[in-house]
């Protein structure tokens, strides 16, 4: 049996954003929210030489999102508010969680695998299955790996959010998109 070999996510290098969308007859000049997931930290493990009994685990700091849009200072106020109070409740749930329960993979080429992971991805305080492809490349001391997948906030509880007084309601899916850089540990 091989000797598992550890990753750890490096949040400097990487990137991680979510994307909320607009929706109603506003959608088409409305604001579509993208934030930075600036604090998070996580690991990944598995058999040193191929991707057999990987895990991966994320904690995310949920106050640390930074909006990245242009905005006047009115709306960055605003849809911070709504975000991180009423969409969040980083208060009461500062931390989302990610766990695998079941990665596989496919290895495409000498580094390169194509993944699904199955885990469970608990945000405010409700935990739910998800699961998602990734593109992994192993090298010698570091890791990337990228994708995107979608969540229903409804599904964790969450109401859609409406902004400037109701005129501007949001969907229900948001767009994670990532760009995972890890270092290897020891």
């Amino acid at each position: 049996m091989e000797a598992q070999v550890r990753f750890v996510f490096d949040p400097k290098a990487s990137q991680f954003t979510a994307h909320a969308f607009a929706s109603g007859l506003v959608a088409v000049v409305a604001h579509n929210p993208k934030f930075a997931i600036r604090e998070f930290s996580g690991e990944a493990t598995f058999a040193a030489g191929t991707l057999e009994r990987a895990t991966v685990k994320m904690k995310i700091k949920s106050p640390s999102l930074h909006l990245l849009d242009e905005v006047s200072e009115y709306d960055r106020t605003e849809i911070q508010r709504v975000t991180f109070e009423e969409v969040l409740n980083t208060k009461a749930f500062p931390d989302i969680l990610f766990e695998s329960i079941q990665v596989r993979a496919n290895k495409i080429s000498d580094n390169l695998y194509a993944t699904s992971i199955q885990g469970n991805l608990t945000l405010r305080g409700v935990t739910r299955p998800l699961g998602f492809p990734a593109q992994v490349v192993v090298g010698d001391d570091s890791l990337r790996g990228y994708g995107d997948f979608t969540i229903r906030q409804t599904e964790f509880g969450i109401e859609t959010a409406s902004i400037a007084g109701g005129t501007l309601k949001m969907k229900d899916e948001v767009k994670i998109a990532f760009f995972i850089i890890a270092r290897k540990e020891g």
